[in-house]
């Protein structure tokens, strides 16, 4: 019953997180599309303190808009503010990463294999890790180094990278696109609350009282363009980290920060683009290296060829037989002591039933079916056994060879680049797993 409680509340928050991600989204894009659109007013509207000024058609009608420079006139009675689509992103986002990751821990969030945390150790770790990040970005823009923009950018990807590859020493590889995605995102709604708010606040404060804004405001306005700015950047690399998850083939790779890192850089750069073209600086260059880049990333992720399953290993049992041709009910042991002991009261008779014994080789289907209900069918069952899986992901069910062809291209996809097991929670060995790609290829 919790597992499937949990499954309701990941559907309810991921449906919030995705409405308020749109529209968080989209308010970014516009208003700094809006920013970088804006012309020189005529001189009767700088007169009045406008800055840049701008005409859209839209919806079947004209829109006018106008941009202070700091004050307006008077203040209006109607003030729109935009913060709430950026705390409910936070929010949901939080709650599911507490529902997914830090609620089913063994299965989403720890790999043993790389560290072998218990749940409260990996928790905590995620929390240190995603808030001392953020210390760090929040440290860096307040200092002077905030000021120069070319050194402040600099310092951030360099902090990006270095939590990248951090985040794969630490967690499972599905986590580890996570935790850069949370970083992100914590990162832009920081610059809301801390940086962006505050300076609206202050500014409004000041048309409120009929004074004019002073230095220390027009720094604070500043300030919060700057993390506005920020915040586009970060808009493509964070959406693509929220729909990682259904792409294991770029988060499992074995070099998959690295992959994260080549992605940031991409997406960054197109957004770059889009930005200059919005002030009037048409540079294809900024489409054409990511292009290039991305065409390079396919070719270097291209994944090693399917080797032909291998023959299974003859099994270690033995079937003995009497004189009279009556089988007789044997079995084998790998436990040492209890063969010497066998050995040593009865080695006329064992040595006698090896030499009648008929060795019996298990068939490829039967070999690796005992190595799906070991290492999958415990999740990918019509009841799983596995805790913390109230039905078999995605759908799929894996208990028999058909179940195993009919699915074979995702097996061979999820299996090859090590998305599956989820954190190799059941201990797939690596021979078993190649032996299962090379099985499901040839179905």
């Amino acid at each position: 019953m919790g597992a499937y409680l949990l499954e309701w509340l990941s559907l309810f928050f991921r449906w919030f997180h995705v409405i308020a991600g749109v529209a968080w989204i989209g308010a970014s894009f516009y208003f700094v599309w809006l920013d970088l659109s804006l012309r020189k007013p005529p001189q009767w509207k700088t007169d009045k303190g406008i800055s840049g000024d701008l005409w859209a058609v839209h919806g079947g009608g004209f829109y006018e808009i106008a941009k202070y420079k700091l004050e307006p006139e008077e203040m209006p009675k109607t003030l729109h503010w935009f913060k709430w689509e950026a705390y409910t992103t936070w929010l949901t986002g939080a709650a599911m990463m507490s529902i997914v990751y830090y609620a089913n821990a063994t299965a989403y969030l720890i790999d043993p294999s790389k560290v072998p945390f218990t749940s409260i150790g990996a928790i905590a770790t995620s929390l240190l890790f995603l808030f001392g990040s953020y210390f760090i970005y929040e440290v860096i823009v307040r200092s002077h180094l905030g000021k120069n923009a070319f050194i402040f950018s600099t310092l951030i990807f360099i902090l990006l990278v270095i939590a990248s590859w951090g985040s794969y020493q630490l967690f499972s590889d599905r986590a580890s696109f996570i935790h850069i995605g949370a970083i992100l995102g914590t990162v832009m709604v920081g610059n809301v609350f801390f940086g962006i708010m505050p300076a609206q606040r202050a500014l409004v404060d000041c048309v409120r009282r009929g004074e004019k804004p002073g230095k220390e405001v027009a720094e604070l306005a500043l300030q919060a363009k700057n993390r506005s700015l920020m915040n586009n950047y970060f808009t493509l690399p964070l959406i693509f980290t929220m729909i990682s998850n259904h792409y294991p083939m770029m988060y499992a790779h074995e070099k998959g920060w690295l992959v994260l890192v080549f992605v940031g850089i991409i997406t960054a750069t197109a957004r770059h683009y889009f930005n200059q073209k919005h002030l009037g600086h048409k540079k294809p260059r900024y489409l054409v290296i990511p292009a290039i880049l991305t065409v390079l990333l396919i070719i270097w992720m291209r994944p090693e060829p399917i080797e032909p399953a291998p023959a299974m290993p003859a099994t270690a049992s033995v079937a003995p037989t009497t004189n009279d041709s009556t089988p007789i009910a044997t079995s084998a042991t790998t436990d040492s002591s209890t063969d010497t002991v066998a050995n040593a009261n009865n080695s006329i008779s064992t040595d006698a039933a090896t030499a009648e014994a008929v060795p019996v080789s298990a068939s490829a289907d039967d070999a690796m079916m005992n190595v799906v209900h070991t290492r999958c069918s415990t999740c990918h069952a019509v009841q799983p056994t596995q805790q913390g899986f109230a039905a078999p992901p995605a759908g799929i069910i894996l208990q028999t060879p058909e179940d195993l062809k009919i699915h074979k291209a995702k097996i061979v996809t999820a299996v090859q680049t090590g998305y599956m097991p989820l954190g190799n929670i059941t201990q797939l060995t690596d021979a078993e797993r190649q032996q299962l790609v090379a099985y499901a290829a040839s179905l």
